[in-house]
């Protein structure tokens, strides 16, 4: 598979939060040269961060706690909400960005030792037994057999999921405006009819560009933005109601029955999984009245 340059690959995702620090990826040369086979640490961003698209020697294994992350590759957005992580395989390019206070964990897999290998980014399932032997393999006084055993059952339990959490972005110059705007604000509810008039083409153009760039309608689209944007809100801590009206909706109601065709569960559902995914007890969905 080809892979784009990294200035073929722009940083943008959601609107840049107030305070965002701008980081470049400097390799460590104690991962590139992969002394073990895997690697992993924790990082807690005290601002929000975002890191210029980059790539890595080394698979990438990313999961956050108390947060959320977003990953761009090419014209697909990642995001990675509590209980699930984001398998980046080795050489892809990509940008990243972390909420403040996020505790920002990472494994690397070196290549050659890996049992298995995904061309594409995957989403990972977080389970108690693969977060705690991966701390563990954060330990820098493990003996060799020690460690080998640890990476062993990390092969052994590390599985992918069907579900994953990317939105794919149009790439098409006819209406990549339509996708950065709504990117920046995704509570803009202009109509198609709208957007059609602002950007001078017909209302079929822009049916037909996001049916074959995207494989869904524009409404269906949009629907799919908006619960990705959801996800941050959402581990931010923010209840139903206010993350309904930030993002547009009408009723809180009409948010729910939108987030659960897409994700297939409720926001109240999906986060009370990912907690007892991984062995926490927070639950940042608020009930609901008359929803």
């Amino acid at each position: 598979m080809v892979r784009p340059s990294l200035s073929d690959v722009s940083p943008g995702m959601w609107r840049r939060e107030a305070g965002t620090e701008v980081r470049r990826v400097a390799p460590s040369p104690e991962q590139e040269t992969a002394p073990y086979a895997i690697t992993a640490g924790l990082r807690i961003p005290r601002v929000p961060t975002e890191w210029v698209p980059h790539a890595h020697a080394l698979h990438e294994l990313v999961w956050v706690r108390g947060g959320t992350l977003t990953s761009r590759v090419e014209d697909r957005v990642f995001t990675v909400s509590e209980g699930h992580g984001l398998w980046m395989p080795a050489g892809v390019v990509h940008g990243g960005r972390a909420t403040a206070g996020a505790r920002f964990h990472e494994a690397f897999f070196a290549p050659d030792r890996a049992p298995f290998a995904f061309g594409e980014p995957r989403a990972i399932v977080m389970t108690p037994l693969l977060d705690s032997l991966l701390s563990h393999l954060s330990r820098t006084d493990l003996d060799a057999a020690a460690r080998a055993r640890a990476e062993s059952v990390v092969f052994d339990v590390l599985q992918p999921v069907d579900h994953l959490f990317a939105l794919q972005l149009p790439g098409d110059a006819r209406i990549d405006a339509i996708a950065e705007a709504l990117l920046d604000d995704p509570a803009d509810n202009r109509s198609l009819e709208e957007w059609a008039r602002h950007l001078g083409i017909s209302d079929r153009t822009v049916t037909r560009a996001f049916r074959h760039a995207t494989g869904l309608s524009f409404a269906q689209w949009r629907q799919v933005l908006r619960v990705h944007r959801a996800l941050t809100l959402l581990a931010e801590g923010l209840d139903v109601t206010t993350v309904s009206e930030v993002l547009g909706y009408a009723q809180p109601s009409t948010f729910i029955a939108s987030f659960r065709r897409v994700m297939g569960t409720t926001p109240g559902a999906f986060f009370d999984v990912a907690d007892t995914t991984s062995g926490n007890v927070r639950n940042p969905v608020l009930p609901v009245q008359n929803s």
